[in-house]
């Protein structure tokens, strides 16, 4: 083909050959290279199943071309007077049907999900090249078009139908993107020819000048050509283009083309098709700025949340948290104070390096997914960095915080057959403690790692872990006991106001207070009848027995001497050593009263359970006597605040070994059991022991 077209183009410059041979170029050059278009299309379609169509009606509108250029070549060429329109025309306008059909199909197939800015750029180029053309070309054979009205409008059709083809092309291009518009870029080329040389055309043959055999016609064999040469390039990638700086100012420079055509209109008047396509250029560009405007504003809120969120977990991260900090703290109201919970995963990093990121990464989100749910309602949860998690409580009851910072680390607690997950946490109360952001998550830190133990589970915290285990293998029962006394006795303390670093000896004193009746029979703990004088002796030394396992610990030297005093009364006659009032530890003093309570529900061989009520009676009785009376008063306030409930309401448990105190043995109330299973785990992951129940 492209020799055919080099030897038809030497002989319409040079004349080298005879005159017979030169009419054969001229007649059948063009048609050849139709043909021989069509014939590379069809192949191209056979070999290609996703644009077989596409190709395949290249191919008819190459032979409808091609067919049309015989018929004019055989039975037009030589009379004078050549019929307009004529059957070549038809043949020649039909090629257009084709065309614009497989160039909707291939850019729907190369271009479907492109995004609706990317389509509207490809509009405004179209409609911007189809406005100069239109200027240009269109307007020219306008002005030269006479003759019937058949006639001037076949004249038109073949301008209009070239632009369009054009414009469509352009708009492809401006849609798939230049890296992938090789085939675009060639069928582009080839309908500026056509319209280029359909223009001169008739413009020439208007005005008379037209003749057979000069460069004009080579027009339309160089636009076969190329489409020949498009359809024998390889597949283009699919792979979706990435958006270029030349992609994004091409449909810049088709807009200016209409901006300078209305403008140049002022000056030298211009077609009504041109005008229309130039202000339609303008119409689409100012709904591409409106929809790129409402894009940008959605970026950007998008990126706001996404810049304050964690991706991993889709809580806040850091930024949102101290954004929150910041805001609640501006009017706060310090009978409603707000609490800050920083948590900090156990054994993470060795779940990590056991089963890898990607399981950590998705141990993470159900972590973050639970706390998320525990919060809801009551504030807000933030993932702060790697394993650390954050929550900011709206609290007006102090006395409410156990259970909620329980809940909350039982959410962040999972355990499996090879790997434990446990929780440190550390909080803090704003503005009571501190009005600056920064100095109350330097707060809630320090107290974290306090619990930590130096960023692993404590000394401290593994031995008492041992020593429970030991109790509660001997007695499963007793882990009940000891599990409601830690909560209640946590509660208690915080109303108190202890330190939220002697927190945690809280917890393992109660959780310990009765670790020395490991060593006493079960002959004794369990008899139904009342003790003699030396069985009285053997359980009133229990508490020294469990002061001396226990100090076996260093780290539990202060739990070793409150687990001592538990049995002290506050107005003396307590045992082991008579203590009286404040000399009594003061948690020794909150358990006493904790277990006291816990006892007085239980049912034992030798009593009955009492109700709610009655137990809470007794302990006022008794208070000053036996109990702290400010102990007692914060007991019962932490009652009435966790779980509102019916006082008189009885519960009975199996029997459970007798501690050889006084009457006083109180235990929860039948609301507090409702949430038994609940939170009994929370509290065992509290202070170190991974216990994990199927209520």
């Amino acid at each position: 083909m492209a020799g055919t077209l080099l030897l038809y183009g030497l002989d319409i410059l040079f004349h080298p050959v005879s005159p017979a041979v030169s009419e054969l170029f001229q007649k059948f050059a063009a048609s050849a290279l139709f043909f021989g278009a069509a014939a590379l299309c069809l192949v191209k379609g056979r070999r290609s199943r996703e644009e077989r169509s596409v190709w395949w009606l290249f191919a008819l509108a190459m032979l409808l071309w091609g067919t049309g250029s015989v018929y004019f070549s055989i039975a037009l060429w030589d009379r004078e007077v050549v019929p307009y329109p004529s059957i070549a025309d038809g043949f020649w306008l039909a090629f257009y049907v084709p065309v614009y059909a497989a160039l909707y199909i291939l850019l729907r197939k190369r271009a479907g999900s492109a995004a609706r800015g990317v389509w509207l750029d490809a509009v405004v180029a179209g409609l911007g090249v189809g406005g100069a053309g239109a200027a240009l070309g269109f307007q020219a054979v306008l002005e030269h078009s006479e003759g019937t009205a058949v006639g001037v409008a076949s004249n038109l059709a073949f301008p209009i139908g070239d632009l369009g083809l054009l414009a469509l092309v352009v708009a492809a291009v401006t849609v798939v993107g230049l890296r992938n518009s090789g085939i675009w870029l060639l069928v582009a080329g080839a309908f500026a020819f056509f319209a280029v040389t359909d223009s001169i055309f008739l413009v020439q043959v208007a005005e008379g000048t037209y003749a057979i055999g000069g460069l004009i016609d080579l027009g339309w064999p160089i636009a076969a050509l190329l489409v020949g040469f498009a359809a024998s390039r390889p597949e283009a990638s699919a792979s979706p283009s990435v958006r270029t700086r030349t992609m994004t100012a091409m449909p810049a420079v088709f807009a200016s083309m209409a901006v300078a055509l209305l403008v140049i209109d002022n000056f030298i008047p211009t077609n009504p098709l041109a005008l229309g396509l130039a202000t339609a250029s303008i119409l689409v560009i100012f709904v591409r700025l409106y929809l790129t405007e409402r894009e940008n504003t959605r970026l950007l809120a998008r990126s706001r949340r996404d810049a304050a969120t964690d991706s991993l977990t889709g809580l806040g991260n850091r930024r949102q948290l101290s954004a929150d900090l910041a805001a609640k703290l501006d009017d706060l109201d310090p009978e409603r104070p707000l609490m800050l919970t920083l948590f900090d995963l156990d054994g993470f990093k060795l779940y990590n390096d056991t089963f890898g990121h990607v399981a950590g990464d998705q141990l993470l989100g159900r972590l973050g997914a639970r706390l998320s749910a525990v919060v809801e309602g009551h504030g807000l949860a933030y993932r702060t960095g790697g394993d650390e998690f954050c929550a900011l409580w709206d609290r007006s009851e102090i006395g409410q915080a156990s259970v909620i910072a329980l809940d909350a680390v039982k959410a962040l607690s999972e355990r499996g057959e090879a790997f434990t997950i446990g929780c440190s946490y550390g909080s803090v109360l704003l503005p009571n403690e501190t009005a600056d952001p920064i100095e109350a998550e330097r707060i809630a830190d320090r107290r974290m790692y306090a619990r930590k133990g130096t960023g692993r589970r404590s000394a401290a915290r593994q031995s008492s872990d041992v020593l429970l285990r030991a109790l509660t293998e001997r007695n499963s029962d007793l882990a009940i006991h000891l599990s409601e006394v830690s909560e209640l006795a946590y509660g208690t303390a915080l109303r108190l106001g202890v330190p939220e670093e002697d927190m945690e000896a809280v917890r393992q004193t109660a959780l310990l207070h009765d670790v020395g009746k490991v060593a006493i029979p079960n002959e004794i703990l369990n008899k139904p009848g009342s003790l003699d004088e030396p069985e009285w002796a053997f359980i009133k030394r229990h508490t020294l027995i469990g002061e001396r396992i226990i100090s076996a610990a260093p780290a539990l030297a202060v739990v070793a001497r409150s687990v001592r005093s538990t049995h002290e009364h506050y107005g003396g006659g307590g045992y082991p050593d008579g203590l009286v009032g404040d000399e009594i530890p003061l948690i020794a003093r909150i358990v006493t009263v904790c277990d006291a309570y816990d006892a007085m529900l239980t049912k034992r061989p030798y009593q009955h359970a009492r109700s709610s009520s009655a137990a809470i009676t007794e302990l006022r009785r008794c208070s000053g006597t036996q109990f702290d009376p400010d102990v007692v008063e914060a007991f019962v306030g932490v009652l009435q605040a966790s779980a509102p409930m019916d006082l008189s309401a009885h519960e009975h448990r199996q029997d459970e070994p007798r501690a050889g105190v006084s009457t006083a043995r109180p235990v929860p109330t039948s609301a507090i059991r409702a949430k038994a299973a609940r939170r009994r785990a929370a509290v065992f992951a509290i202070s170190g022991v991974n216990v994990v129940s199927n209520p």
